[in-house]
């Protein structure tokens, strides 16, 4: 193997000198010097580029093989992260920080330059590589469709992107003008309070996307509802520093990611994947349109089928019950049916034979304390479609209903007018 590479280093400067030589015999004094560093920069270039095409085209052939995500999904995202071309980029820096001084061994000021330029371009490339290397985990977290995992990796790897650029910064400094690279970072502490201030966001951030990812609150594609901003939409975006909600209306939104530290989200998202969503809403009824029933209104109501039953037997209970107390033809007196009580019993029993109505769910018809407005009667349950459309018309047509068929127990419902 040594023996291999010191006869390509003999080869290299073979070719070195020829190329030397021959500017030197054809050229113009004056232009020697600069066509001999032209030319044979031109086949330091071209050495690199071939070498970087050749083990690219082996790496990605290989890889090609295995390119089944199913199968080998690791080989898979590698492969899409282009991990393979940085691999490359780096053999071939290294192959020419090696052939470098075989080439320009003649010219030591061109050979010192183009020294501390493959050093640059080196930390350049493994920079690109480790970075590359968080997207690698994204995609093949994103082909196991864990999303929680993928959200805590875009704040991760866009924290690394942000303090690797400054570090390599830092190096590149240090390569270039070749000076320790102790210096500058010991100069660090004096600064330390500032790069806090100046990051504020980003370590916020990171926080954040941990938080999210661990307690598995809240995944791209989610439906959330922030209250705070009077938001309602689809997540399709959340990353180190910003979040993009993309609402009913097809607008987007921009809000901070750390806000989800301390700002109230709703996630729907539960909601949608059971196919249940909430009913809460009130009918406003007029106190004064409420009164008792006498048994002809009694007899009128039981020919409804959904009261016939919880009549009858109610009529019977009262029957029995004003038989034996005094003063029974008075109205007040005794047990007695309300308008408003038949109506709420009514509304129970529509909604339990309403077949988009969740059974199992939660199902509730009550009363609210009476407003300046009138006395509001709730209706709490839940539909068995959560597609938006869906629920509006199941919504619309269950109010339909009742606000007509209150009528027949002659409630008013509050209208409220404009002066």
């Amino acid at each position: 193997m040594n023996k291999d590479l010191i006869d390509t280093k003999d080869l290299l400067q073979n070719v070195s000198d020829s190329i030397h030589f021959f500017v030197r015999d054809h050229s113009p004094d004056s232009w020697v010097l600069l066509l001999q560093i032209l030319l044979k920069f031109a086949f330091f270039v071209g050495i690199i580029y071939l070498v970087d095409f050749l083990f690219k085209l082996v790496i990605n052939t290989i890889f090609k093989l295995f390119f089944d995500k199913d199968k080998y999904p690791v080989l898979k995202s590698i492969y899409a992260a282009r991990i393979t071309n940085s691999f490359s980029h780096i053999i071939a820096l290294l192959f020419g920080s090696y052939a470098l001084f075989s080439i320009f061994y003649r010219h030591p000021k061109s050979f010192t330059f183009l020294e501390r330029m493959m050093g640059l371009f080196i930390v350049f490339v493994v920079a690109g590589m480790l970075y590359r290397g968080m997207s690698a985990f994204r995609n093949f977290f994103v082909i196991k469709k864990d999303y929680y995992k993928i959200i805590a990796l875009n704040a991760v790897s866009q924290t690394v992107k942000i303090f690797g650029i400054f570090v390599s910064s830092v190096v590149a400094i240090c390569v270039i003008f070749g000076i320790s690279g102790s210096a500058i970072v010991g100069s660090l502490g004096a600064i330390t309070a500032v790069l806090v201030l100046v990051f504020r966001d980003t370590i916020l951030g990171f926080v954040t996307g941990i938080h999210v990812a661990t307690s598995k609150n809240l995944k791209v594609g989610d439906w959330i509802g922030i209250p705070k901003y009077n938001l309602e939409g689809t997540i399709v975006d959340l990353n180190l520093l910003t979040t993009k909600i993309q609402n009913f209306d097809k607008t987007i939104s921009t809000i901070p990611t750390y806000d989800f530290l301390t700002t109230e989200i709703k996630n729907l998202q539960v909601m949608s994947e059971s196919n249940t969503r909430r009913i809460k809403r009130s009918i406003i009824f007029n106190i004064k349109s409420f009164k008792f029933l006498n048994l002809e209104e009694v007899d009128r109501l039981s020919k409804i089928n959904l009261l016939r039953d919880y009549l009858q037997e109610m009529k019977d209970e009262i029957i029995e019950e004003r038989s034996h107390i005094e003063n029974s033809e008075l109205v007040i007196n005794g047990r007695q049916l309300t308008n408003i009580g038949v109506f709420r019993e009514y509304t129970f029993n529509y909604l339990r034979n309403n077949k988009h109505i969740d059974q199992k769910g939660t199902l509730i018809v009550r009363q609210l304390e009476n407003t300046p407005h009138g006395m509001p009667l709730e209706i709490y349950c839940f539909t068995n479609d959560s597609a938006w459309v869906n629920y509006e018309g199941i919504m619309a047509d269950i109010f339909d209903h009742l606000l007509v068929a209150s009528k027949e127990f002659d409630l008013e419902i509050m209208q409220l007018n404009k002066i």
